[in-house]
């Protein structure tokens, strides 16, 4: 049984710049009854601390409209649920179970109806990312579908115009009397397609990586710890944890731990970039907050250190006393440079030795 189409907060329709999202859908199919993992459910199986589910709807999180055809099951984001008829009737019932609740336009902007790009998807994509699907949504106008080919055609790590697919499911449905156990590749035969080979750039060959035994979900986690993309991997988990949307520089960010803990101590280098994060927060929160504020940090850091080797003293300035051309332990300096906390300056630093 299908649901209705998508409610508004899982059904976006605004356009343009500014960060809109893009004009089409994603039908994500997560039902299937994991056989070769046991019957686990496996959309819930973590790779990384995020459910393999979790990972697939963050790399489209700026689809239109999003429908998850399979049980319900908790989600990072607002999503519309649908279940194929029957229940484990296969990936192309699952299909017009989920293009029914996406509605008739898909949740695309007005006039595109049966044009709109339709991501299709399985959830046990662990690699899947923004930029393999803006890929395969930007189907060439002359084509009704960019599907990924690493050999062969992968129906789900694809992308079709929705007129032409429902076309097609509804000849299939007409041809055989039903969809149920049909194997998805036949809707493939009917659809001119583009087709994207998997070797042309890395994200796409890694996308590719699909989740089928628990050998894969293995590999996956050990993938993830790789030199590198550990720390994108762990950011990404720790954002989603935490529900915020915030693009962050980690290098500044590392760097000021790393300038914390060589210039003041290794304690300090956490305690730093949380105290970076707190006052970023109190002052509104973006990204060029949190630069700011890791700058100011990185620039007292680094006076501690200058402290610590004795170059602070020499050469002129270091901190408040910058103006004055002192260290600014002393009181107001006269023209010559010296501190004024005695007429001969042996009591204060002069700005010169």
């Amino acid at each position: 049984m299908t649901q209705p189409p998508a409610p508004p907060s899982a059904r976006r329709q605004q356009y343009g710049p500014g960060g809109a999202p893009r004009p089409y859908a994603a039908l994500v199919l997560a039902g299937g009854d994991a056989r070769r993992l046991g019957g686990v459910d496996k959309p819930a199986v973590t790779v990384g601390g995020r459910t393999l589910l979790d990972r697939v709807l963050a790399a489209c999180a700026d689809a239109a409209a999003t429908v998850v055809v399979g049980p319900r099951r908790p989600s990072c984001r607002p999503v519309v649920w649908a279940r194929e008829d029957p229940p484990g009737g296969g990936p192309l019932a699952a299909l017009r179970a989920g293009l029914e609740a996406l509605g008739e336009d898909g949740g695309g902007p007005d006039g595109a109806a049966g044009r709109t790009p339709v991501l299709v998807v399985s959830a046990d994509l662990p690699f899947l990312d923004a930029a393999t699907v803006g890929t395969l949504v930007t189907v060439p106008e002359d084509a009704e579908g960019v599907v990924l080919h690493d050999g062969r055609d992968q129906p789900l790590l694809a992308a079709y115009r929705m007129e032409p697919l429902r076309r097609e499911l509804a000849l299939l449905r007409t041809e055989y009397g039903h969809l149920s156990g049909l194997p998805l590749r036949l809707v493939l035969q009917g659809l001119r397609l583009h087709r994207v080979a998997a070797l042309s750039a890395p994200s796409l060959a890694a996308a590719a990586f699909d989740c089928d035994t628990w050998d894969d979900i293995v590999t996956a986690r050990a993938r993830i710890r790789e030199h590198d993309r550990v720390l994108d991997e762990w950011i990404a988990a720790a954002k989603a944890e935490l529900g915020i949307e915030l693009n962050v520089d980690t290098t500044v960010l590392l760097d000021l731990a790393r300038d914390a803990a060589h210039g003041v101590a290794r304690p300090a280098a956490p305690l730093t970039t949380f105290l970076a994060g707190y006052a970023a927060g109190r002052a509104g929160g973006s990204s060029v907050d949190v630069d700011e504020a890791a700058a100011a940090l990185t620039r007292l850091a680094r006076r501690w250190a200058a402290e610590a080797d004795g170059t602070g003293d020499r050469g002129g300035t270091t901190g408040a006393g910058e103006a004055s051309g002192t260290n600014g332990a002393g009181k107001a300096g006269g023209a010559d440079g010296t501190t004024g906390n005695d007429e001969t300056g042996t009591a204060g630093n002069t700005g010169e030795r």
